[in-house]
């Protein structure tokens, strides 16, 4: 724990012990985060003695007496794991701390494990929130042996990741819940520059009132007609809006504030900076390739995608002492792999996985690696390659596209007759077959024909018959794609 809090210059980073902490609510859907959160709201002080009404602008702060002390949380209501995970892609670390709700009742469900991996990833601390405490069918230890299966070690358990048990709907362990929060965070002091900085957790376009944000602040101070800029937009500070719909003049460190000024709407993850000031960059987010290719002083992040769970365990007893296995499943590579993989940094490698056009539109799109083995011993070979320092070309880049017209034996292997669509297709070229939006395989082309005559390569609006140097089950009208 840093206890250095002298400021070295203005643009130093100190510690703030007794600040506001922003708090992220992760967990299954309909395991009572909105319930959770309402409840909160009805332990602040603050709108007990004032009367506020909560403003929906994507976050909300509560007040309550700690130790004799008056102090202030901050919730972020809205980012689902998408959000969150885009803010984690730009290199903005918005929340101190995590909540991980999970029901009493239902225990740990699918959205849990992936918000124990969302939060794991995060590095921040995280508090497990077990609602419907009040319900008769609660199983409690079940629930916590669950938690204890996916990793997540509990105190009392032998770990250290705090537990409370609560009724949202019998406001019991509410205000436990709220000084055991401000617990963590006194013990995971705010580390946070003098320096203007913002993230953007919610943004969009009023008609009336032009381009509205809300900003979480995470050093410094914003006030009215300060110059704000970000990489993609810049603006005046207008108007300062609280949750509670009042207009303030300033807001400091953990405060959330809707801001009118922006010349144009700023991207969610936005990191926003004063103009004038020296100012804290952006982390340039280094895409998964540019990841897989770096030098491995920290292992390399992998997501596993196998198209069984026994194909699964071999991958994953072969390289699970080379690399950092983020995460494992069975069947399709889905849009929330690619966000995840973003955000911790990952590469995704499948086997015999099914990848959607779509799925791999979005995994260049985010700057995500997504590759595709139907042997193993080859996904293992890239691997080591990395490891053993060799820099290897590993963005598919798509060389040629055909469709399959006929199939013809031969030496007892089957002959593809293709159409070529797109670009070209050459001898030793690496192809994958594809029907109905899924990849049958991979395998490489062996030897091309035109009638009778051998040819290194064909281009697009040609015929040919090519074959492979390996057994697919292809069929008439499926796709062959060229890539590297």
């Amino acid at each position: 724990m840093a206890k250095n809090s002298k400021n070295l210059s203005s643009n130093s980073t100190s510690v703030h012990s007794l600040g506001t902490p922003v708090i992220t609510v992760l967990g299954h859907v309909d395991h009572g985060k909105t319930t959770l959160l309402d409840a909160i709201r009805k332990t602040n002080i603050a709108t007990r003695e004032h009367g506020g009404i909560t403003q929906k602008i994507g976050a909300s702060q509560v007040e309550i007496v700690h130790e004799k002390q008056k102090r202030k949380i901050t919730f972020i209501d809205t980012p689902g794991h998408e959000a969150f995970m885009q803010m984690r892609g730009r290199g903005a670390k918005v929340a101190d701390i995590g909540l991980l709700v999970v029901s009493a009742v239902d225990g740990v469900m699918p959205q849990t494990k992936e918000s124990i991996k969302i939060l794991k990833a995060s590095g921040i601390p995280y508090i497990v929130v077990l609602t419907k405490s009040d319900v008769p069918d609660k199983n409690v230890e079940k629930v916590k042996g669950q938690l204890l299966k996916e990793e997540v070690l509990l105190e009392g358990q032998g770990g250290d990741v705090p537990v409370v048990e609560v009724s949202a709907k019998a406001n019991d362990n509410i205000k436990e819940l709220l000084d055991l929060i401000l617990l963590v965070s006194d013990m995971h002091p705010i580390q946070a520059s003098d320096t203007f900085k913002g993230v953007v957790i919610e943004s969009r376009l009023d008609t009336k009132a032009g381009p509205r944000a809300t900003v979480v602040i995470k050093g410094g101070k914003l006030s009215l007609r300060d110059e704000i800029v970000s990489r993609e937009v810049s603006g005046r500070v207008r108007t300062l809006i609280n949750d509670k719909g009042e207009q303030v003049k300033t807001a400091s460190i953990g405060d959330a504030i809707e801001v009118l000024g922006f010349e144009k709407v700023p991207i969610v993850g936005s990191i926003i900076n004063k103009k004038g000031e020296k100012i804290e960059k952006e982390e340039d987010q280094k895409s998964s390739v540019e990841a897989f290719r770096e030098g491995s002083e920290e292992l390399l992040r992998v997501i596993i995608v196998g198209d069984s769970y026994g194909s699964l365990e071999a991958i994953v007893a072969a390289v699970e002492e080379k690399i950092n296995i983020v995460s494992k499943k069975t069947g399709e590579v889905t849009p929330a792999d690619i966000m995840f993989a973003k955000s911790v940094g990952a590469i995704i490698l499948g086997f015999n996985a099914k990848i959607t056009p779509q799925i791999e539109k979005l995994a260049r799109e985010e700057k995500v690696l997504v590759r595709n083995y139907n042997l193993i011993y080859e996904m293992i070979a890239e691997i080591e390659d990395f490891l053993e320092g060799k820099r290897l070309s590993l963005e598919e880049k798509i060389f040629g596209k055909a469709k399959i017209q006929a199939s013809f034996p031969f030496d007892k292997q089957k002959i593809l007759g293709v159409a070529i669509l797109e670009g070209r297709l050459a001898k030793g070229d690496r192809i994958r077959i594809e029907r109905d939006d899924n990849s049958i395989g991979e395998g490489t082309i062996a030897s091309v024909r035109q009638g009778k005559e051998q040819v290194s390569k064909v281009e697009a609006g040609a015929e040919a018959g090519i074959m492979l140097a390996n057994d697919l089950d292809f069929q008439v009208g499926d796709m062959v794609i060229s890539h590297s």
